[in-house]
Protein backbone atom coordinates (compact mmCIF):
# COMPACT_ATOMS: atom_id res chain seq x y z
CA UNK A 1 0.00 0.00 0.00
CA UNK A 2 1.02 3.37 -0.97
CA UNK A 3 2.11 5.95 1.61
CA UNK A 4 3.22 9.29 0.08
CA UNK A 5 5.02 12.37 1.93
CA UNK A 6 5.69 15.63 0.44
CA UNK A 7 8.40 17.68 1.47
CA UNK A 8 8.74 21.84 1.16
CA UNK A 9 12.03 23.85 1.13
CA UNK A 10 10.35 27.00 2.24
CA UNK A 11 11.37 30.46 1.05
CA UNK A 12 9.69 34.12 0.63
CA UNK A 13 8.42 33.80 -2.55
CA UNK A 14 8.64 30.23 -4.02
CA UNK A 15 8.66 26.78 -2.84
CA UNK A 16 10.01 23.79 -3.69
CA UNK A 17 8.17 20.75 -3.14
CA UNK A 18 8.36 17.14 -3.91
CA UNK A 19 6.62 14.16 -3.52
CA UNK A 20 7.72 10.71 -2.98
CA UNK A 21 6.28 7.18 -1.82
CA UNK A 22 7.99 6.17 1.20
CA UNK A 23 6.18 2.51 1.40
CA UNK A 24 7.81 1.05 -1.70
CA UNK A 25 11.03 -0.70 -0.44
CA UNK A 26 13.22 0.50 -3.86
CA UNK A 27 15.07 3.94 -3.81
CA UNK A 28 12.42 6.70 -3.30
CA UNK A 29 11.05 8.43 -6.82
CA UNK A 30 10.94 12.40 -6.19
CA UNK A 31 7.91 14.26 -8.12
CA UNK A 32 8.54 18.07 -8.15
CA UNK A 33 7.23 21.33 -8.56
CA UNK A 34 8.26 24.70 -7.58
CA UNK A 35 4.86 27.19 -6.27
CA UNK A 36 4.87 30.80 -5.43
CA UNK A 37 3.93 31.80 -2.26
CA UNK A 38 0.63 33.74 -3.14
CA UNK A 39 -2.49 32.77 -1.42
CA UNK A 40 -4.28 31.22 -4.84
CA UNK A 41 -1.13 29.73 -5.71
CA UNK A 42 -0.50 27.74 -1.71
CA UNK A 43 -4.50 27.18 -2.29
CA UNK A 44 -3.17 24.92 -5.51
CA UNK A 45 -0.74 23.65 -3.35
CA UNK A 46 -2.92 22.00 -0.70
CA UNK A 47 -5.00 20.95 -3.84
CA UNK A 48 -2.85 19.04 -5.50
CA UNK A 49 -1.12 17.52 -2.31
CA UNK A 50 -4.89 16.09 -2.15
CA UNK A 51 -5.01 14.83 -5.29
CA UNK A 52 -1.61 13.45 -4.97
CA UNK A 53 -3.13 11.65 -1.86
CA UNK A 54 -0.45 13.22 0.08
CA UNK A 55 -0.85 11.59 3.86
CA UNK A 56 2.10 13.68 5.64
CA UNK A 57 3.90 16.94 5.20
CA UNK A 58 7.03 18.38 6.45
CA UNK A 59 8.53 21.72 5.91
CA UNK A 60 11.62 23.73 6.95
CA UNK A 61 10.83 26.70 9.52
CA UNK A 62 12.42 29.35 7.59
CA UNK A 63 11.67 32.78 9.33
CA UNK A 64 8.36 33.60 9.92
CA UNK A 65 7.86 32.48 5.69
CA UNK A 66 6.56 29.18 6.83
CA UNK A 67 3.60 30.54 8.43
CA UNK A 68 0.76 31.01 5.76
CA UNK A 69 1.66 27.65 4.26
CA UNK A 70 1.37 25.72 7.37
CA UNK A 71 -2.50 27.88 7.49
CA UNK A 72 -3.36 26.94 4.19
CA UNK A 73 -2.40 23.06 4.46
CA UNK A 74 -4.37 23.01 7.96
CA UNK A 75 -7.50 24.78 6.45
CA UNK A 76 -7.42 23.06 3.17
CA UNK A 77 -5.50 19.68 3.22
CA UNK A 78 -5.55 18.36 6.51
CA UNK A 79 -9.31 18.36 7.45
CA UNK A 80 -9.02 15.88 3.75
CA UNK A 81 -6.56 13.57 5.17
CA UNK A 82 -8.20 12.85 8.59
CA UNK A 83 -11.62 11.90 7.14
CA UNK A 84 -9.24 9.80 4.75
CA UNK A 85 -8.45 7.13 7.66
CA UNK A 86 -5.65 6.27 5.87
CA UNK A 87 -3.04 5.58 9.58
CA UNK A 88 -2.46 7.28 13.08
CA UNK A 89 -0.40 9.62 11.25
CA UNK A 90 -2.58 10.76 8.30
CA UNK A 91 -3.11 14.42 8.27
CA UNK A 92 0.24 15.36 9.87
CA UNK A 93 1.87 18.55 9.38
CA UNK A 94 5.41 18.68 10.59
CA UNK A 95 7.86 21.83 10.74
CA UNK A 96 10.97 21.02 11.19
CA UNK A 97 14.13 23.36 12.48
CA UNK A 98 16.33 24.09 9.88
CA UNK A 99 19.50 23.27 11.43
CA UNK A 100 18.70 19.45 11.32
CA UNK A 101 17.91 19.48 7.55
CA UNK A 102 21.55 20.77 6.64
CA UNK A 103 23.28 19.51 3.60
CA UNK A 104 26.55 18.96 2.90
CA UNK A 105 28.70 21.95 1.50
CA UNK A 106 28.51 22.17 -1.93
CA UNK A 107 25.25 19.51 -1.93
CA UNK A 108 22.60 22.08 -1.60
CA UNK A 109 19.78 23.18 -3.94
CA UNK A 110 16.28 23.50 -3.21
CA UNK A 111 14.97 20.64 -4.33
CA UNK A 112 17.62 18.37 -2.53
CA UNK A 113 16.88 20.30 0.58
CA UNK A 114 13.00 19.08 0.00
CA UNK A 115 14.20 15.58 -0.29
CA UNK A 116 16.34 15.41 2.32
CA UNK A 117 13.61 16.49 4.84
CA UNK A 118 11.36 13.45 3.21
CA UNK A 119 14.10 10.92 3.85
CA UNK A 120 15.48 12.20 7.10
CA UNK A 121 11.70 12.04 8.79
CA UNK A 122 11.36 8.71 7.39
CA UNK A 123 14.60 8.04 9.55
CA UNK A 124 13.50 9.87 12.22
CA UNK A 125 16.80 12.34 12.05
CA UNK A 126 14.78 15.80 12.69
CA UNK A 127 14.08 18.17 15.21
CA UNK A 128 10.70 19.28 14.83
CA UNK A 129 8.77 21.90 16.56
CA UNK A 130 6.02 22.01 18.57
CA UNK A 131 3.14 24.25 16.56
CA UNK A 132 -0.27 24.80 18.40
CA UNK A 133 -3.75 25.47 17.43
CA UNK A 134 -4.59 28.28 15.76
CA UNK A 135 -6.43 29.77 18.42
CA UNK A 136 -3.14 29.44 20.96
CA UNK A 137 -0.99 31.28 18.05
CA UNK A 138 -3.38 33.99 18.35
CA UNK A 139 -2.55 34.00 22.09
CA UNK A 140 0.94 33.95 21.68
CA UNK A 141 0.94 36.73 18.83
CA UNK A 142 -0.56 39.12 21.40
CA UNK A 143 1.59 38.14 24.22
CA UNK A 144 4.73 38.11 22.48
CA UNK A 145 3.84 41.42 20.55
CA UNK A 146 3.51 43.27 24.09
CA UNK A 147 6.82 41.58 24.89
CA UNK A 148 8.64 43.11 22.18
CA UNK A 149 6.89 46.51 22.81
CA UNK A 150 8.68 46.36 26.54
CA UNK A 151 11.63 45.32 25.09
CA UNK A 152 11.13 48.59 22.84
CA UNK A 153 10.44 50.48 25.90
CA UNK A 154 13.62 49.06 27.56
CA UNK A 155 15.81 50.66 24.60
CA UNK A 156 14.09 53.78 24.93
CA UNK A 157 15.26 54.08 28.42
CA UNK A 158 18.64 53.59 27.21
CA UNK A 159 18.49 56.07 24.82
CA UNK A 160 17.08 58.81 26.70
CA UNK A 161 19.84 58.02 29.34
CA UNK A 162 22.78 58.39 26.97
CA UNK A 163 20.78 61.35 25.86
CA UNK A 164 20.58 63.13 29.19
CA UNK A 165 24.56 62.02 29.88
CA UNK A 166 25.52 64.14 26.80
CA UNK A 167 23.68 66.88 28.29
CA UNK A 168 25.68 66.52 31.29
CA UNK A 169 22.35 66.11 33.68
CA UNK A 170 22.83 63.11 36.08
CA UNK A 171 19.60 62.35 36.48
CA UNK A 172 20.67 58.65 36.38
CA UNK A 173 22.69 59.02 39.03
CA UNK A 174 20.87 59.38 41.86
CA UNK A 175 17.03 57.99 40.52
CA UNK A 176 17.42 54.25 39.17
CA UNK A 177 14.07 54.71 37.56
CA UNK A 178 14.60 57.26 34.33
CA UNK A 179 10.94 56.29 33.21
CA UNK A 180 9.49 56.08 37.21
CA UNK A 181 7.01 58.77 38.70
CA UNK A 182 9.69 61.11 39.62
CA UNK A 183 11.70 60.96 37.34
CA UNK A 184 9.43 61.73 34.18
CA UNK A 185 7.93 64.86 36.15
CA UNK A 186 11.17 66.35 35.95
CA UNK A 187 12.17 65.26 32.57
CA UNK A 188 8.77 66.49 31.50
CA UNK A 189 9.47 69.87 32.86
CA UNK A 190 12.95 69.93 31.73
CA UNK A 191 11.28 69.55 28.22
CA UNK A 192 8.86 72.46 28.80
CA UNK A 193 11.84 74.75 30.16
CA UNK A 194 12.48 74.89 33.32
CA UNK A 195 15.77 76.00 34.07
CA UNK A 196 15.85 75.54 38.30
CA UNK A 197 16.81 72.91 39.42
CA UNK A 198 15.83 73.06 43.14
CA UNK A 199 12.38 73.49 41.66
CA UNK A 200 13.41 70.49 39.82
CA UNK A 201 14.43 68.41 42.36
CA UNK A 202 11.46 69.17 44.47
CA UNK A 203 8.72 67.52 41.52
CA UNK A 204 10.62 64.37 43.43
CA UNK A 205 7.93 61.34 45.59
CA UNK A 206 9.15 61.27 49.20
CA UNK A 207 9.78 57.33 48.87
CA UNK A 208 13.32 58.89 46.62
CA UNK A 209 16.14 58.20 48.63
CA UNK A 210 18.32 60.96 46.93
CA UNK A 211 17.83 64.60 48.96
CA UNK A 212 16.62 67.45 47.79
CA UNK A 213 20.38 68.76 47.49
CA UNK A 214 21.58 65.57 45.80
CA UNK A 215 18.97 65.83 43.00
CA UNK A 216 19.39 70.02 42.32
CA UNK A 217 23.35 69.19 42.39
CA UNK A 218 22.71 66.04 39.43
CA UNK A 219 20.52 68.59 37.36
CA UNK A 220 22.53 71.89 38.06
CA UNK A 221 23.15 71.52 34.30
CA UNK A 222 19.56 71.97 33.88
CA UNK A 223 20.81 76.08 33.39
CA UNK A 224 22.71 75.87 30.13
CA UNK A 225 20.48 73.43 28.48
CA UNK A 226 20.61 73.37 24.52
CA UNK A 227 17.05 73.98 23.12
CA UNK A 228 17.54 71.20 20.94
CA UNK A 229 18.56 68.83 24.08
CA UNK A 230 14.91 69.92 25.78
CA UNK A 231 12.94 69.25 22.11
CA UNK A 232 14.63 65.86 22.11
CA UNK A 233 13.88 64.77 25.39
CA UNK A 234 9.91 65.61 24.43
CA UNK A 235 10.00 63.08 21.65
CA UNK A 236 11.41 60.74 23.62
CA UNK A 237 9.01 60.94 26.35
CA UNK A 238 5.85 60.98 23.76
CA UNK A 239 7.42 57.83 22.33
CA UNK A 240 7.46 56.28 25.83
CA UNK A 241 4.06 57.45 26.33
CA UNK A 242 3.24 56.03 23.28
CA UNK A 243 4.88 52.74 23.81
CA UNK A 244 3.13 52.82 27.52
CA UNK A 245 -0.47 53.02 25.80
CA UNK A 246 0.10 50.40 23.05
CA UNK A 247 1.17 47.62 25.78
CA UNK A 248 -1.61 48.36 27.74
CA UNK A 249 -3.70 47.29 24.85
CA UNK A 250 -1.60 43.95 24.14
CA UNK A 251 -2.05 43.15 27.65
CA UNK A 252 -6.00 44.22 27.50
CA UNK A 253 -6.16 42.10 24.42
CA UNK A 254 -4.40 38.94 25.43
CA UNK A 255 -6.59 39.17 28.39
CA UNK A 256 -9.54 39.21 26.06
CA UNK A 257 -8.89 35.85 24.08
CA UNK A 258 -8.04 34.01 26.84
CA UNK A 259 -11.23 35.08 28.62
CA UNK A 260 -12.28 31.41 28.71
CA UNK A 261 -9.06 30.47 30.44
CA UNK A 262 -9.69 32.73 33.50
CA UNK A 263 -10.07 29.39 36.03
CA UNK A 264 -6.31 28.71 34.72
CA UNK A 265 -4.61 32.16 34.45
CA UNK A 266 -5.97 32.14 38.24
CA UNK A 267 -4.36 29.13 39.35
CA UNK A 268 -0.95 30.21 37.89
CA UNK A 269 -1.18 33.37 39.21
CA UNK A 270 -1.05 32.29 43.10
CA UNK A 271 2.05 30.79 42.28
CA UNK A 272 4.65 33.24 44.17
CA UNK A 273 7.02 35.39 41.63
CA UNK A 274 4.40 35.29 39.09
CA UNK A 275 1.32 37.29 38.00
CA UNK A 276 -1.28 37.55 36.36
CA UNK A 277 0.30 38.55 33.20
CA UNK A 278 2.84 36.38 33.23
CA UNK A 279 0.01 33.25 33.56
CA UNK A 280 -1.41 34.37 30.29
CA UNK A 281 1.88 34.26 28.95
CA UNK A 282 2.71 30.84 29.72
CA UNK A 283 -0.89 29.56 28.52
CA UNK A 284 -0.14 31.22 25.68
CA UNK A 285 3.27 29.28 25.49
CA UNK A 286 2.19 25.84 26.44
CA UNK A 287 -1.55 25.85 25.96
CA UNK A 288 -4.09 25.82 29.22
CA UNK A 289 -3.82 22.50 29.86
CA UNK A 290 -0.14 21.65 28.43
CA UNK A 291 -1.70 18.68 27.18
CA UNK A 292 0.89 18.47 24.62
CA UNK A 293 3.64 17.66 27.11
CA UNK A 294 2.59 14.11 28.66
CA UNK A 295 5.42 14.39 31.42
CA UNK A 296 6.60 17.49 33.27
CA UNK A 297 9.89 16.42 32.54
CA UNK A 298 8.75 17.36 28.91
CA UNK A 299 7.83 20.27 29.19
CA UNK A 300 11.28 21.46 31.05
CA UNK A 301 13.20 19.64 28.25
CA UNK A 302 11.41 22.02 25.92
CA UNK A 303 11.78 24.91 27.67
CA UNK A 304 15.16 24.11 27.70
CA UNK A 305 15.68 24.35 32.25
CA UNK A 306 17.46 21.23 32.22
CA UNK A 307 21.18 20.37 32.55
CA UNK A 308 22.92 19.83 29.02
CA UNK A 309 24.67 16.66 28.34
CA UNK A 310 27.90 17.14 26.44
CA UNK A 311 28.83 13.34 26.81
CA UNK A 312 31.54 11.31 25.21
CA UNK A 313 33.63 8.47 26.54
CA UNK A 314 31.28 8.68 29.26
CA UNK A 315 32.52 11.96 30.48
CA UNK A 316 30.22 14.80 30.34
CA UNK A 317 31.73 17.89 28.82
CA UNK A 318 29.21 20.65 29.21
CA UNK A 319 26.20 20.60 31.44
CA UNK A 320 25.32 23.77 29.82
CA UNK A 321 21.19 24.18 29.75
CA UNK A 322 20.26 23.08 25.61
CA UNK A 323 18.36 26.10 23.80
CA UNK A 324 14.43 26.05 24.25
CA UNK A 325 11.36 28.23 23.91
CA UNK A 326 13.06 31.43 24.66
CA UNK A 327 9.49 32.77 25.88
CA UNK A 328 9.11 30.52 28.44
CA UNK A 329 12.95 30.66 29.53
CA UNK A 330 12.33 34.38 29.84
CA UNK A 331 9.29 34.60 32.08
CA UNK A 332 10.39 31.95 34.38
CA UNK A 333 13.98 33.70 35.12
CA UNK A 334 12.22 36.81 35.84
CA UNK A 335 9.62 34.38 38.17
CA UNK A 336 12.73 32.62 39.78
CA UNK A 337 14.23 35.81 40.55
CA UNK A 338 11.03 36.96 41.95
CA UNK A 339 10.29 34.39 44.11
CA UNK A 340 12.91 33.51 45.94
CA UNK A 341 13.16 37.29 46.88
CA UNK A 342 9.90 36.51 49.39
CA UNK A 343 10.62 35.26 52.51
CA UNK A 344 9.77 31.86 54.22
CA UNK A 345 8.43 30.63 50.52
CA UNK A 346 9.15 27.09 48.92
CA UNK A 347 11.19 28.46 46.00
CA UNK A 348 13.01 30.64 48.39
CA UNK A 349 14.14 27.75 50.77
CA UNK A 350 14.98 25.47 47.77
CA UNK A 351 17.51 28.75 46.66
CA UNK A 352 18.97 28.47 50.31
CA UNK A 353 19.84 24.48 49.40
CA UNK A 354 20.63 25.03 45.86
CA UNK A 355 22.93 28.11 46.95
CA UNK A 356 25.05 25.46 49.28
CA UNK A 357 26.73 23.69 46.36
CA UNK A 358 26.27 25.76 43.30
CA UNK A 359 26.87 29.47 41.51
CA UNK A 360 24.00 32.29 42.16
CA UNK A 361 23.02 31.72 38.75
CA UNK A 362 22.78 28.34 38.51
CA UNK A 363 20.67 27.75 41.99
CA UNK A 364 18.04 30.13 40.47
CA UNK A 365 17.94 28.16 37.24
CA UNK A 366 17.39 25.29 39.25
CA UNK A 367 14.47 27.35 41.02
CA UNK A 368 13.53 27.61 37.60
CA UNK A 369 13.25 24.39 36.45
CA UNK A 370 11.75 23.58 39.73
CA UNK A 371 8.83 26.34 38.67
CA UNK A 372 8.64 24.71 35.34
CA UNK A 373 7.29 21.58 36.67
CA UNK A 374 5.07 22.50 38.96
CA UNK A 375 3.45 25.31 36.28
CA UNK A 376 2.82 21.71 34.16
CA UNK A 377 1.47 20.04 37.72
CA UNK A 378 -1.07 22.90 37.92
CA UNK A 379 -1.97 23.14 34.34
CA UNK A 380 -2.07 19.52 33.34
CA UNK A 381 -3.51 18.15 36.69
CA UNK A 382 -6.11 21.22 37.23
CA UNK A 383 -5.21 21.64 40.58
CA UNK A 384 -4.22 24.75 42.97
CA UNK A 385 -0.88 26.04 44.44
CA UNK A 386 -0.45 26.21 48.04
CA UNK A 387 2.56 27.54 49.81
CA UNK A 388 4.02 25.08 52.45
CA UNK A 389 7.02 26.94 53.23
CA UNK A 390 7.96 27.43 56.99
CA UNK A 391 7.59 31.31 57.24
CA UNK A 392 3.66 30.82 55.93
CA UNK A 393 0.77 32.69 57.71
CA UNK A 394 -2.33 34.10 56.79
CA UNK A 395 -1.45 37.27 56.77
CA UNK A 396 0.87 36.98 54.19
CA UNK A 397 -1.43 34.42 52.09
CA UNK A 398 -4.03 37.13 52.38
CA UNK A 399 -1.83 39.89 51.22
CA UNK A 400 -0.42 37.37 47.95
CA UNK A 401 -4.06 37.17 47.31
CA UNK A 402 -5.75 39.92 47.57
CA UNK A 403 -2.37 41.67 45.27
CA UNK A 404 -3.46 38.72 42.50
CA UNK A 405 -6.82 39.43 42.47
CA UNK A 406 -6.15 42.89 41.82
CA UNK A 407 -3.91 42.14 38.67
CA UNK A 408 -6.70 39.87 37.42
CA UNK A 409 -9.67 42.60 37.72
CA UNK A 410 -7.46 44.93 35.98
CA UNK A 411 -7.34 42.82 32.95
CA UNK A 412 -11.29 42.72 33.03
CA UNK A 413 -11.34 38.93 34.80
CA UNK A 414 -14.02 38.28 37.30
CA UNK A 415 -12.57 36.32 40.39
CA UNK A 416 -14.43 34.85 42.55
CA UNK A 417 -11.87 33.21 45.39
CA UNK A 418 -11.69 29.80 45.85
CA UNK A 419 -9.79 27.09 47.75
CA UNK A 420 -8.75 24.30 45.42
CA UNK A 421 -7.09 20.88 45.56
CA UNK A 422 -3.47 21.15 47.22
CA UNK A 423 -0.63 21.06 45.87
CA UNK A 424 2.36 19.44 47.35
CA UNK A 425 5.03 21.71 47.37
Amino acid sequence: MSYRIAGIDVHKKMLAVVIADVATESAYTFERRKILTTPEQLRKLAEWLIEREVEEVVMESTAQYWQPIWGMLEEIWQPVRREAGAGVKAGKLHLAQAQSNRGRRGRKNDYLDAQRLVKRLVADELNLSFVPDPQQRLWRTATRQKNQLTEDRSRVQSQLESLLEQAHIKLSSVICDLLGVSAQRMLQAIARGESDPAVLAAMAEKNVKATPAELADALSAVRRCNVMYRRWIRRMLDRVALLDQQIEQFRLDAAELMESQREAVQRLAEVPGLRADSALQIIAEVGPRAEVFARASNLASWVGVIPGEQVSAEQNASSTSPKGNRQMRRILSEAAHAAIKQKGNIFEVKFRRFLSRMEYQEAVWAVAHFMCRLVWKILHDGVRYEERGPAVNAQAAHRRNQRMIRHLKALGFSVVPTRGTALPA
